[in-house]
């Protein structure tokens, strides 16, 4: 019986150093597009079940695209993850040959989810998503900073400085939607989703670029994707506090501001905010929960195709009809 192959690649700005496990082939090539091709050739060698790639600002992209395209099953792996299992390995040293080798051992021991090819629209979206979300720090950045500000020219070079920042971030959620309402599926989902009152379009561009797994999976998988499970912390007669743990985070932070104006404005989602808030919970314990309701319900609408008005009347809306 063959044993099974798995293959790690550390990644900088220049350069893959791959390893690849049991037969400890090691090797190096250029991280642009001559090195993809040359991976992918080498690559193709070996029969490897898997490939994981570390998650590096960024400079991952382009391989992770070229062993997509050539068949391959990639995983990205999550860095914190990555430096957890080598500290439980008992390997401290640091360095890319290590680095292509514990990633290639995390993939052959522990569960990940192969990657996916994302369409090159969707790709655009995340990437607009991370700018509008880098303007936004620097806009929250810069309004804190002119409070303390003394001085007529150095407020106004503030305010001008915050009025570029609210511009710019108008026209990225612009053009946010226009790339979603141009084509007809992602289209329906934004449709789906904003009809949730308090489910605006940063909220609904974000679940369907971040989150394309919506709509395929339990309430519990979900909630967990998302970093919204409570997670136990008990021992013995220890009964500790819940806490929710990872999850993407990027889309749990914009979940959280709509949960917020939900909690206002949704009738439903209020009854439900205030009716916890009347047990006593913590606000921060509500609010995650308004999250995590919030998120499972959408969930259910994209698997079922029912808005939220057809939802919470009892009809089907008309694209399920059809």
């Amino acid at each position: 019986m063959a044993m099974l192959s798995f293959g790690g690649i550390d990644v900088s700005k220049d350069r893959l150093d791959i390893t690849v496990l049991p037969d400890e082939q090691c090797s190096s090539v250029s991280n642009d597009a001559a090195g993809w091709a040359e991976l992918v050739e080498q690559l193709r060698g070996s029969s490897i079940t898997a490939i994981g790639v570390e998650a590096s600002g960024g400079y991952e992209r382009g391989v992770v695209r070229a062993l997509l395209a050539a068949g391959m099953s990639v995983r990205q792996i999550n860095p914190f993850k990555l430096r957890q299992f080598a500290k439980a390995s008992g390997t401290l040293a640091k360095n890319d040959r290590l680095d292509a080798r514990m990633i290639a051992s995390f993939v052959a021991i522990m569960p990940t989810r192969p990657a996916q090819r994302q369409a090159p629209m969707i790709e655009q979206l995340a990437a607009m998503l991370t700018v509008r979300r880098q303007l936004s720090d620097q806009k929250v950045a810069t309004e804190n900073a002119s409070r303390l500000l003394e001085g007529a020219m150095l407020q106004r070079l503030s305010r001008r400085r915050v009025a570029g920042l609210t511009a710019d971030i108008d026209l990225l959620d612009q053009r946010l939607v226009e790339i979603v309402t141009a084509d007809a599926a992602l289209a329906h989902r934004f449709r789906l989703l904003t009809s949730m009152p308090g489910v605006g379009a940063v909220l609904g561009c974000t679940l369907i670029a971040l989150l394309p797994e919506l709509g395929q999976m339990s309430r519990k998988q979900v909630a967990a994707l998302v970093g919204l499970a409570p997670y136990d912390f008990d021992s013995g007669k220890l009964k500790g506090r819940r806490c929710i743990w990872g999850g993407r985070a990027r889309v749990r932070h914009v979940l959280y501001m709509a949960a917020l104006s939900a909690s206002n404005w949704n009738p439903a989602l209020k009854a439900f905010h205030d009716r916890l808030a009347a047990t006593g919970k913590k606000p921060k314990v509500v609010i995650v929960a308004v999250m995590r309701k919030m998120i499972t319900t959408l969930n259910a609408m994209l698997r079922d195709g029912t808005a939220w008005v057809d939802r919470y009347s009892g009809r089907r809306s008309a694209t399920t009809a059809r």
